[in-house]
């Protein structure tokens, strides 16, 4: 390689960044966990960076660009969604960004299977009771009872790769599945479950008949014991089928008394301050998050009411944090080895140096001739 290309990396994403380094790459790694500042990242690209590797904590808009006019050639971006990259700015600046999908479609269908089980069978609130040495006494229903998973009925919604990992999982606990794509719905993956379902009973694997069907978002809701969601956060505007506040006030009312709600997706699909509400008014049982309106999670949050801490979890965004799936180097298996790479795409001019043609590239759009 005759050029020395230079990468500002806003966060150190492991022995993935040795694949650069061995390529001849200078790697500058922002060394604290937090994000850095926008003024730093103002800084690194005006000093005339070619590639940069961000994460979602990262504002990478138009005054990024700017200072990068000329010079900046690619973000490679160390997750799926790309909410923080201005998709306008970057296509009128004509500099391509990567993402990671695919590889964290598992960890984060069984990060979301684990909230539910976690939520039904009241794990968090009986271990407390343990911890705080108020387990006195054996009783078959007090001080609560927990909910089995094995063949109730889970709405997921959003049946895109995510979704459909999630559908096998609760495949294998013999759940019923009502299912709701805002954008397009995979029939055949649906009937070939159905198919497996139906040899399970025959072949006295199971004993009840499980069913799997699509209906429309306020049915799978209103019939659901579980409700997963899986589905991309598109704005007003954006689509003909936005999924912002998909889960408001109105849609919640939907809900059994007895059901529960899992986000995995993107924290603005939830109207917060609704699930709030309807946490506090008992509307639904209990819900589990993983992403938020706001991240990380502000403090006066309506979600850290204490009334309702026993029927709400609340983790810090971290569905995809297994150890193979973030740091693998290996491209097919971790976010890492996939951000390296698609930055490796774009600056060594892989596929021809046709950016349509880069796998990990997603402003295509920009390059189209």
């Amino acid at each position: 390689m005759s050029k020395t290309f230079r990468v500002f990396v806003t966060c150190d994403i492991g022995d993935s960044l040795n694949e650069l380094r061995e390529r001849g790459y200078e790697v500058e790694v922002y060394p604290k966990p937090e994000a850095p500042p926008k003024s730093l990242i103002i800084e690194k690209v005006k000093s005339g960076i070619d590639g940069m590797i961000t994460t979602l904590r990262d504002q990478i808009d138009g005054e990024v660009f700017e200072a990068g006019k000329n010079t900046l050639k690619a973000v490679a971006q160390i997750a799926v969604g790309f909410d923080n990259i201005n998709r306008a700015d970057a296509n009128r600046y004509k500099i391509p960004f990567t993402h990671t999908a695919d590889v964290l479609t598992e960890a984060t269908a069984e990060f979301a299977f684990f909230m539910t089980g976690m939520l039904a069978r009241k794990m968090w609130p009986a271990e407390h009771l343990l911890r705080k040495n108020q387990w006195g006494y054996w009783h078959p229903y007090l001080p609560f009872l927990g909910d089995e998973v094995t063949s109730k009925t889970v709405a997921i919604i959003g049946t895109g790769r995510i979704g459909l990992a999630m559908i096998r999982k609760c495949s294998g606990f013999d759940m019923n599945m009502l299912c709701y794509d805002p954008a397009y719905e995979n029939r055949d993956y649906i009937k070939a479950i159905q198919e497996i379902m139906d040899l399970r009973l025959a072949r006295g694997i199971t004993k009840e008949k499980n069913w799997i069907k699509y209906v429309p978002f306020e049915e799978a809701l209103g019939e659901a014991d579980f409700a997963s969601v899986h589905v991309p956060l598109l704005r007003a505007g954006e689509s003909a089928t936005p999924t912002y506040h998909l889960f408001n006030e109105k849609t919640l009312r939907l809900m059994k008394p007895t059901a529960y709600l899992v986000n995995t997706s993107r924290g603005p699909v939830v109207d917060e301050a609704a699930l709030a509400r309807a946490l506090r008014e008992n509307w639904i049982a209990g819900a589990a998050l993983d992403v938020y309106e706001k991240e990380p999670l502000p403090a006066d949050s309506p979600l850290r009411d204490p009334a309702i801490e026993d029927r709400c979890r609340l983790m810090p965004h971290f569905a995809s944090a297994a150890r193979i799936t973030r740091l693998s180097a290996d491209p097919n298996k971790g976010m890492a080895g996939r951000c390296v790479q698609g930055l490796i795409d774009v600056l060594e001019g892989n596929y021809g140096g046709d950016v349509t043609k880069m796998p990990y590239v997603v402003n295509k759009e920009a390059f189209q001739k």
